[in-house]
C-alpha cells in the first residue's frame, strides 16, 4: 500500500491567470515564486515550494493534485504497485521540470482528475513574511463527484487513505497524516473542485484573514463558524475567478490510528457549525461549491 506523506499543493487551470494571480497575491496572503510558460506558482509561509499553481487554459478545472511520497525509491515502487492494481499512469517516475524540481509520477483517478506524487521537491525556508495574514499549506482538497462510494473506495483501497468521518452520505473525509483530513468527497452531479483549504495557524489569524478579505472586495462569504467533523475553524469565500477558498486553522488531529472510529455526522446547522454563528452555506455559496462539470483528463476512466 501507498505511504503517502500530505498534501503538496493543488494546480488550477483558468482562462485569464491574471485575477487569481492578483487574488491569491494581495489578498489572500501568497507570495509568487516562479513562473513557467505562463504558469504562476505561490508559496506559503511554510517549507513547500508552492501550494497553488495557476496554469492558464481555456476551461476552468483541477489541473492536477499534488501528494508527498519519502523518496524516489518510495515513487518508483508506486509506479510499479499502481499498474499491479490496473491503474494507468500518465506520467512514468521522472524528475520534473516545473519549478521546484522533484522526482514523480502522474496518474488518472476515476473521475479524471490528474494526481501526481512526488518527492525530493525543492523546499523553501519558512518565512512570516510581511503580509498580516499568510497561509502556511494547503491543508485540504474538497472534491465534488458523482460516485462518492467508487472515489471513496480507489483512495482507501489503492491509495492508503483513511477514512476520518462521513456526514450522512454526501461527505467523506479522508486522511494520510494525522490531519482530519487531506481530502474530501462530496456527492454530486458531475466532477468539479468544491474548494480548497489552506491552513492559518491561528483562529485569531483566520478572523484577521476575514477582515482583510472583506475590505478588498464583496466575495461571497460562509462564516465564522466551526465544523463537526474535523473541528476546524472555517471562513469561505470566492476568488476573483468564481472558486471557493477557505480559511481554516485547529484542524483535527487524529494521532492513535488504532483507537479512532469514523463517525456519521448528521448535517444538521448545528453540527455543520458548532458556534452557531454561520449555519448552513448560503445559496450562492452552495452554488459556487458545486462548480462547472470538469470532466478532467478524460470524460470517463475504468475504476480499479
Amino acid at each position: 500500500m501507498l505511504n503517502i506523506r500530505r498534501l503538496r499543493h493543488i494546480g488550477i487551470s483558468l482562462p485569464d491567470t491574471h485575477e487569481a494571480v492578483r487574488f491569491y497575491e494581495d489578498t489572500w496572503g501568497l507570495r509568487i515564486v516562479d513562473d513557467h510558460n505562463g504558469a504562476v506558482y505561490l508559496r506559503g509561509t511554510g517549507p513547500e515550494h508552492h501550494i497553488l499553481s495557476l496554469y492558464p487554459a481555456q476551461r476552468r478545472g483541477v489541473n492536477h493534485i499534488s501528494f508527498a511520497l519519502d523518496d524516489a525509491m518510495a515513487v518508483d515502487g508506486a509506479a510499479i504497485e499502481l499498474q499491479e492494481r490496473g491503474v494507468a499512469v500518465l506520467e512514468q517516475p521522472r524528475h520534473s521540470e516545473e519549478p521546484g524540481g522533484g522526482y514523480g509520477l502522474r496518474f488518472v483517478d476515476p473521475d479524471g482528475r490528474i494526481v501526481e506524487l512526488s518527492a525530493e521537491v525543492d523546499e523553501q525556508q519558512s518565512d512570516h513574511g510581511s503580509a498580516p495574514v499568510s497561509p502556511t499549506k494547503v491543508t485540504h482538497v474538497v472534491l465534488n463527484t458523482p460516485d462518492i462510494d467508487g472515489l471513496c473506495d480507489f483512495y482507501t483501497r489503492i491509495l492508503g487513505f483513511r477514512v476520518s468521518d462521513w456526514s450522512e452520505h454526501q461527505m467523506v473525509f479522508l486522511r494520510c497524516n494525522p490531519d482530519h483530513h487531506s481530502i474530501a468527497f462530496n456527492q454530486g452531479p458531475h466532477a468539479s473542485l468544491n474548494h480548497v483549504a489552506y491552513e492559518l495557524p491561528s483562529m485569531e489569524d483566520v478572523m484577521r484573514g476575514i477582515g482583510k478579505v472583506r475590505q478588498r472586495g464583496p466575495q461571497n462569504m460562509w462564516g465564522p463558524g466551526r465544523h463537526g467533523p474535523g473541528n476546524n475553524v472555517f471562513a469561505y469565500f470566492q476568488d476573483a475567478t468564481g472558486f471557493v477558498c477557505e480559511y481554516t486553522s485547529d484542524v483535527q488531529q487524529i494521532v492513535d490510528e488504532q483507537r479512532w472510529v469514523p463517525q456519521v455526522w448528521q448535517r444538521t446547522p448545528e453540527l455543520m457549525d458548532r458556534w452557531g454563528t454561520a449555519g448552513f452555506p448560503p445559496p450562492e455559496m452552495r452554488a459556487a461549491m458545486a462548480g462547472e462539470p470538469d470532466p478532467g483528463v478524460a470524460q470517463k476512466q475504468s475504476r480499479a
